[in-house]
């Protein structure tokens, strides 16, 4: 399971015109699932995210997670990250789950932030618009 985090000012997704999800200040969460993937890597995953120390304490130091921050997230599936990209000109998907497979690893996913953190979502497999004002920029590539 793959994760790319930005830490946002805020960021949207839309479908159809339509704002399905929306937070302030927090992490934007493009979320890959692979083959092999189980619940028990996106607990761990989920784990890592909310854990993880990239918000800046009054220091200035990157000492709080997303929670300390006062943060939310915003999770939105991305099969475009577990692409193979090490050589040719097209990249590969034969390391991604099946549809079905990762539409469940996502809503589990998304259920395991939830317990901890405001979570909004995008929709599984629609073609989404995401906008976002990136943090820093502060982009980190999580992969379990």
């Amino acid at each position: 399971m793959i994760a790319l985090i930005q830490r946002v000012k805020h960021a949207s997704v839309t479908v159809d015109n339509n704002r399905i999800g929306q937070i302030n200040s927090g992490l934007l969460v493009l979320l890959g699932v692979e083959k092999e993937d189980t619940e028990q890597k996106a607990i761990r995953l989920s784990e890592r995210i909310l854990g993880y120390r990239i918000f800046n304490d009054d220091n200035g130091k990157m000492n709080l997670n997303v929670a300390q921050a006062g943060g939310q997230l915003l999770v939105v599936s991305q099969f475009t990250l577990v692409a193979d990209t090490h050589k040719g000109m097209r990249p590969s998907f034969t390391k991604g789950a099946s549809p079905e497979q990762a539409d469940r690893l996502y809503q589990f996913f998304v259920a395991q932030c939830q317990k901890s953190i405001p979570t909004e979502t995008g929709q599984f497999a629609a073609d989404m618009q995401v906008s976002l004002l990136n943090d820093g920029p502060v982009t980190f590539w999580l992969h379990v």
